[in-house]
């Protein structure tokens, strides 16, 4: 069975998520212990029993998904399931860069670490927010930023009527009032602690280049879908000053899922925890076949309707 690989960003944890996982199986609990010792404290404990509000920081959450997307990843390479191509959503791009060869795990960790530390600084210095859309088209809301006084652009183009605007906090709220009035489903502020992939993250950027550039990147061994670029990516270097991109450049979710339709898989698995991705996914392409996989009960249900 041909599948494609895709991997969730920040906004899918949740306390208690990878002790599932782990009991049980050693190889799963052997990787959490690593990573307790490639970080230096310890973020096993902190995903399986919290207390949610430190977990669910932003210096925090990113590792912690990062390090179950890879978990739940061996978990399938063990049952020998190999992908046709992978892509991930923001933070899940980490956790598709150890999936094709092209990051080690521990360079992975290392960088995830680093950026979301530098995420929720560049937030703490410049103040800013962001808010999901729902119900108008991509042209729809670049217009109505375009027209708001201050930064705010669209961060995420998720599927064809839901994006996420990010941005100065007056300005967003205002793209939101505006949003409403043109008709949107849905227009509501969301929980972050900064204005994620705008040019308010500039400094953070220019950090996480510094740290890419002392970092080992190889030729993907399976295909590599970024969503800075929506395209198939295959040059090390390349990846690399994508990745820098990534912190300031907006998640174009839609196309990259298009593009990795092309490929006719018979089916996407969603590596990580929650469920996001899968239900964009199917509003982008109708039909496909979407499995979330994060921990051995669900790698079964797959297992059991793959045949």
């Amino acid at each position: 069975m041909k599948t494609v690989f895709i991997f969730p960003g920040q906004g899918s944890q949740y306390v208690g998520m990878g002790k599932k996982l782990c009991e049980g199986n050693p190889p799963s609990k052997e990787l959490y212990q690593r990573a307790n010792q490639i970080l230096g404290f310890g973020l096993a404990e902190l995903c399986f029993a919290g207390p949610s509000d430190e977990f669910n920081q932003t210096v925090n959450a990113q590792p912690a998904i990062f390090l179950h997307s890879i978990a739940v990843l061996n978990l399938l390479k063990r049952e020998g399931l190999e992908p046709l191509a992978v892509a991930g959503h923001s933070l899940g791009e980490y956790s598709a860069l150890v999936a094709c060869g092209i990051l080690s795990f521990e360079d992975g960790l290392r960088a995830v670490k680093l950026r979301g530390q530098l995420m929720q600084w560049a937030g703490e210095k410049q103040s800013g927010t962001m808010a999901a859309i729902i119900g108008l088209k991509p042209g729809q809301v670049e217009e109505i930023c375009r027209g708001v006084g201050g930064v705010v652009k669209v961060a995420n183009y998720n599927s064809p009527l839901q994006m996420v605007i990010s941005g100065e906090i007056g300005a967003v709220e205002k793209a939101v009032e505006l949003s409403k009035e043109r008709g949107a489903k849905r227009a509501i502020q969301l929980k972050v602690s900064g204005a994620f992939h705008t040019p308010l993250m500039e400094s953070a950027k220019k950090r996480m280049e510094e740290f890419l550039n002392r970092l080992e990147f190889y030729s993907p061994q399976v295909p590599f879908f970024s969503t800075v670029s929506a395209k198939k990516e295959d040059e090390p270097n390349r990846i690399r000053e994508l990745f820098g991109d990534q912190i300031t450049s907006p998640v174009r979710w839609t196309e990259t899922v298009e593009g990795l339709s092309a490929l006719h898989s018979d089916a996407f698995l969603e590596v990580g925890p929650g469920k996001v991705l899968s239900g964009l996914v199917k509003r982008i392409t109708g039909g496909i076949k979407v499995y979330p996989v994060s921990d051995q009960e669900e790698l079964k249900i797959f297992l059991e309707n793959r045949l």
